[in-house]
This record gives C-alpha cells, structure tokens and sequence, in this order.
C-alpha cells in the first residue's frame, strides 16, 4: 500500500462519512443505485431519492418488475432521467441473464446500461471487497490537484493519465473503505471552491499545494456558448381539475416523461385548440411569463399558455402517450409517473389553485 492510499484511510477512519444512508446495509444493490444517483449530483440531494427508491424497490427483483412509470415517477426531480431507464432496464436484464444477482466481473457489469468502468469499480469495491478502481468527480479533482494534472480531464490523454494514477494508488486490501475514503475528500475537503488544504491529509506531497495552483486544477472544459431554443407548452385543463399530459417517446429529451403538450413556438393557440378539436369560443386561455430551462448543451425557453376547457374535447385519449391526469394526486404521490422539471414548474400553479 503507498503513502496516499495510507494517509487516506487513516484520515478516512477519523473523519470519514460513515452515516449515508448506503452505507448502512451494504450490498451491491444499494451501492449500484446510490453510485447512479449520484453521478453529477450532490449527496444532500440524493439522500431523499436513494430513500424512497430504496423502500419502494428494494431489490433488483422488485425494480425489474416495476412499470417504468413508477421507477421514473420516483426519479422526478433528481434529473439525467437517462440514469433511471437504465437502472430499470439493467435490472430486467440482470434478472434474464444473472439469475437476479448482481453480476462480479467487471467486465460483465460494464455489459450493463448506464454501468461504466467507475461504477463497475466502485460495485466490486464497496460491495464485494475487489480491487475496483473509481474515477468520478471528487477522485478526478482529488488526482488532479495531488499529481498536478493540467489540461480537461474530458481529454483521452489526460482521462489516461488520471486513471493511471487511480490505479497505481487503490491497495489490494480495504478497497472498499478507500474507494468510499476518496469520494470523501474530494467531497468534504478537496472541494472544487474553497478547499480547506489546511485540514487535507494529502498536503505533504501535494503537486497543486506546493505550486500554488489549487483553484486552477482540474483544467476546466473550454467554454462554448449554448444555443438558445423556444417552444411552448400548453397546459389544459378541465373543469374538474384533470390536465391534458402527453409522454416522451423513450429515447432522446425527456425520454419516456410526461409533459404539457409541446409545440414549436410559431403555434399559435388558435392552431392548438384546433388540434383539439375545440373553438375559441368554448375555451379561456392566458399566456405566463416566459422562463428559461438549461440542459447540458443547450437553454430552452419555455412558454407557458394556460387553457381552460368547458368540456372535455372528444380528442383520441392513448394512455401510453396522452392522458389526463390531475396536478393534486401528482403532488402527493397518487400518479405513478414521471415528471420533467419544467413539467412540475407547469403544474404547480394548477395544483396550488386546485387546494385552496
């Protein structure tokens, strides 16, 4: 075992997080699912997610045989829905062709959607005591700083030089302990604003440290400006309270969640209403401040119009990809499906006028 992996356990085993909840009941399960929660997201806010997901599905088995609208229904919220497809969909698979047990090589865990060589690492690590080797965020900055790393790590080269060095330093022995103590550092010490180097077990021997080049390593990713999209969603509802929803084909933005008809932005609501099969005459609408939702590689500005309807219009209702739902059951929970972000920020002020 070298010097950075025994400087990180010994700091781990005094200041370590050992209170999350998937580190209590450890099994490849539970670490698989927080592993996918938690790519690019931060561990107050999968907490909550990890919980409920966890108590509703609270093994491969019963994640396999879940409607997806459930599993996404419980992801709303939490973003990259990507990372929830896939769950539900390896899952399925690891039932088909493992038997319902988590699969041991790493190779075969690679052979999963959404399982990388990190999170292929990280499973082997913290749940079966193998030699995995992690590389996320927090190991990422960790490395980059402690080596001196310059350039974006995105870069073939420089992601080679970093795994590298990850496997130089993950010891045979206590893998699981120092693929969680890393994460830790990264998380709690090795911070990407405000590092607090003065606490850092690994300052001794670290490259950034001594250079003074903490605050510009890991090399950002260059700046592009994202291209700027418009569309308008129309949110209609009926008298009792149901609204019209329409799903997301499975692939793609969105994929497979339920939104408030979107329509480019030269519909206009006179065109939409006529899609409906309904007359100016018998609807009411208003059209809400415009506000902008950012995706990885690109804003969307969304146009909100409100529609009220007298009657139900005599529209073809497919309850894979249309239906009305009411926004109140969506809140508490009574409509397993799954939300986009922009279709909670939609719907709230429905629901929020429907409890008064």
């Amino acid at each position: 075992m070298d010097w950075f992996a025994r400087q990180l356990l010994d700091w781990f085993a005094t200041n370590g997080r050992k209170d999350l909840p998937w580190q209590a009941d450890i099994n490849p399960y539970r670490v698989w699912v927080s592993e996918i929660m938690l790519q690019q997201t931060q561990v107050a806010t999968v907490i909550d997610y990890f919980n409920r997901f966890t108590q509703r599905f609270d093994n491969i088995e019963s994640l396999a045989q879940a409607n997806i609208d459930e599993v996404l229904h419980l992801w709303t919220g939490l973003g990259y829905y990507a990372r929830g497809r896939n769950l539900h969909k390896s899952a399925q698979l690891i039932v088909q062709r493992h038997n319902g047990q988590m699969p041991t090589t790493q190779e075969d865990l690679e052979a999963l959607p959404g399982i990388g060589r990190s999170t292929a690492g990280a499973i082997r690590s913290i749940s079966m005591g193998q030699q995995g080797v992690i590389m996320d965020g927090n190991v990422k900055r960790v490395l980059a700083r402690f080596h001196g790393i310059e350039g974006y790590p995105g870069e073939s080269k420089i992601n080679a030089q970093m795994w590298q060095h990850a496997t130089a330093h993950t010891p045979a022995a206590n893998t699981g302990a120092y693929t969680q103590a890393i994460m830790d550092l990264g998380a709690t010490l090795c911070t990407r604003k405000k590092p607090i180097c003065t606490n850092c077990p690994m300052q001794k021997k670290c490259v950034a440290y001594a250079k003074d080049t903490v605050h510009l390593l890991p090399t950002p990713k260059a700046k592009k400006a994202k291209p700027l999209r418009h569309a308008r969603f129309f949110v209609v509802s009926l008298p009792n309270g149901a609204t019209l929803m329409e799903r997301r084909p499975a692939t793609g933005l969105w994929g497979g969640l339920w939104n408030p008809p979107e329509r480019s932005s030269e519909t206009t609501i006179e065109e939409y209403l006529a899609e409906l099969g309904v007359s100016t005459a018998t609807a009411n609408h208003r059209t809400e401040t415009i506000f902008r939702h950012t995706f990885t590689h690109f804003h969307l500005d969304v146009e909100p119009i409100y529609i009220s309807l007298n009657s139900q219009p005599e529209l073809r209702v497919e309850e894979t990809t249309t239906r009305w739902v009411f926004p109140e059951h969506l809140e508490n929970n009574n409509e397993a499906i799954g939300l986009s972000a922009v279709a909670v920020k939609l719907l709230a002020p429905l629901a929020t006028n429907q409890n008064k």
